[in-house]
């Protein structure tokens, strides 16, 4: 399996670090090829602008999304884009690391699903959820965070996990076409044990193990929604976007 792990950390001698290289050699070990994109690293520019273009459709106004389809057709957005759409379309199994902030990814991250998931790639003209540009490939959310393990319970300060994770595992992986593994989350890492960051590191190298017969979470495909974009009659709501009970 062809597996790209986008990792968003800034230090090198994190948890987050020591968890992207326990990845490398327990995929290496399983007979997967694996490349990463080190955002920070890489200095990966998240800022969506003018001049992703080489050409333009529209010159007197930006209108960012046909800009990205026209220029993907002529073989003209800038280099650094072109390099991780490459990377994207090549992979079977995309892998978002990143410690979770402000209920989300960091910026950074943000900006490459901005100026990576391109128009007429990824989404648009039909694609979207099970026909989206990424369909056949799998992805899944790695994420740490400071809170502990009951504030991310339904009854949680911060509230469910699938309902904080679900703008990234519903919004952008599964709209682009992924099957979306269930995620791996490293809680109070700020505040644990060095045993305890151990058996984290431990658990995610089983996760990985199973990579190719986990489950994947569900995601209602769009044959159930009728002509005005809601769940049909008689189609009971299945995720907690559709109106499902959390809990």
């Amino acid at each position: 399996m062809k597996v790209l792990i986008v990792f968003a950390h800034q230090e090198a001698q994190s948890f987050n670090a020591a968890l992207l290289a326990r990845s490398v050699v327990e995929l290496t070990a399983l007979g997967h090829t694996v490349r990463i994109s080190d955002l920070y690293a890489m200095r990966f520019n998240p800022v969506a602008t003018a001049e992703d273009f080489g050409e333009r459709r529209f010159p007197d106004r930006l209108q960012y999304d046909r800009e990205q389809k026209y220029n993907l057709q002529q073989d003209s957005l800038s280099g650094d884009i072109a390099a991780e759409i490459e990377k994207l379309l090549w992979c079977d199994l995309l892998i978002l690391q990143f410690p979770l902030w402000w209920f989300s990814v960091p910026a950074i991250m943000k900006g490459w699903i901005d100026r990576v998931f391109v128009n007429g790639a990824v989404y648009g003209a039909g694609r979207r959820y099970d026909t989206g540009g990424l369909a056949g490939r799998r992805a899944m959310v790695v994420t740490s965070t400071a809170a502990h393990p009951g504030m991310c319970a339904p009854d949680g300060l911060v509230g469910a996990l699938d309902v904080v994770l679900w703008p990234i595992q519903n919004g952008m992986l599964a709209y682009a076409g992924c099957k979306v593994l269930p995620p791996f989350v490293s809680y109070s890492v700020n505040f644990v044990d060095e045993a305890t960051r151990h058996r984290y590191l431990d658990d995610y190298a089983e996760r990985l193990r199973q990579l190719e017969t986990t489950e994947p979470l569900f995601f209602h495909p769009l044959a159930d929604f009728g002509e005005d974009w809601r769940l049909k009659p008689g189609i009971a709501a299945r995720t907690i976007g559709q109106g499902k009970p959390i809990g």
